[in-house]
């Protein structure tokens, strides 16, 4: 047997009992310093790798390192959902529809609900298609870490990407029913006009209120799975406890509650929207509240999500 002494097979067998906690964890934080052992030569160092401790937000240069990955996630959620489907993206637009079917007949014909010089069906149409991405982001975003578990324990990435990427498939979706919208508007004899222009400002708002709920329930669901057995109803209850849906505000000015309903980010923003398209008067202080409730649970969904992430794969 050889035994001379060897500087690069004794580095590298040395090099496996090194500390390696933490290795390739964006938290950790690296420390060089001599070598003390003796039999080491004398030009090499420990590395010693250890977590950052506290509560950090998102890390903005890194997603913009990592920006075109978004785009690849979201375009494989796109067509991973219609695939092999015999509709395809129409999913997109019957969705919405049919909901708006039901309220028209339920609430408009029968409860006798009425929004004024708006057609009753094209009203609802306009807040249920905001609500159904508010909806389907949050329910996507709630299942998708654990949905993309093989990913997650073979390769680092910025996790918030998951969440992103599964809001992303759902803006797709939004953008291709909001075509159906606005065909419709015009077919009743409507004109955005500018509005539209906030209507944006308004969706995009509700994209980062979708985001920031659905980002807060994505890292809960990894410790406990019963959460998504449990979000279907509590998005159904969601949608009843945002009459703005489907009546509007003036049936709602005699409630004692009319102050608080902006609490529910959904709520400020969708009837907002729907005035930008429709065109109507805005309630301000409803976009303000909802918006400022919106932004709140983002900062806090943010912060839990990444003190969480570090774990995912050791409990997903």
């Amino acid at each position: 047997m050889d035994t001379a002494f060897n500087p690069g097979r004794e580095a590298a067998t040395l090099d496996l009992h090194e500390p390696t906690a933490g290795l390739g964890d964006p938290f950790a934080q690296e420390q060089r310093t001599p070598a003390p052992e003796a039999g080491r030569p004398a030009d090499l160092a420990v590395t010693v790798i250890e977590r950052r401790p506290g509560w950090r937000f998102l890390d903005l240069a890194e997603l913009w390192r990592y920006r075109e990955l978004l785009f690849f996630l979201a375009w494989r959620d796109v067509k991973v959902r219609y695939k092999q489907t015999v509709l395809g993206g129409a999913w997109a637009v019957l969705q919405p529809l049919a909901t708006m079917v039901v309220f028209s007949l339920f609430l408009g014909r029968l409860a006798g609900a009425h929004s004024g010089d708006v057609p009753y069906p094209l009203f609802v149409l306009a807040g249920v298609l905001p609500w159904t991405f508010f909806a389907n982001s949050v329910t996507s975003c709630t299942n998708s870490i654990v949905s993309n578990q093989n990913l997650i324990t073979k390769v680092y990435f910025p996790r918030m990407f998951i969440p992103m990427g599964a809001v992303g498939a759902c803006l797709v979706d939004f953008a291709v029913a909001l075509g159906m919208l606005l065909v419709l508007v015009c077919c009743y004899g409507f004109a955005p006009g500018w509005g539209l222009l906030l209507a944006v400002v308004f969706a995009l708002t509700l994209t980062l209120a979708a985001l920031a709920a659905g980002t807060l329930l994505a890292a809960l669901a990894v410790t406990y799975r019963d959460l998504r057995h449990i979000l279907p109803f509590a998005v159904q209850l969601w949608m009843f406890a945002t009459p703005t849906i489907y009546l509007p505000a003036d049936a709602l000015a005699g409630s004692r509650w009319q102050a608080f309903l902006p609490l529910n980010p959904a709520y400020g923003l969708i009837a907002n929207f729907r005035q930008a398209v429709l065109g109507g008067p805005f309630d301000w202080y409803a976009f303000a509240v909802s918006g400022a409730v919106g932004l709140g649970l983002l900062l806090v969904g943010g912060l839990y999500f990444r003190r969480a992430e570090r774990g995912f794969a050791d409990v997903i």
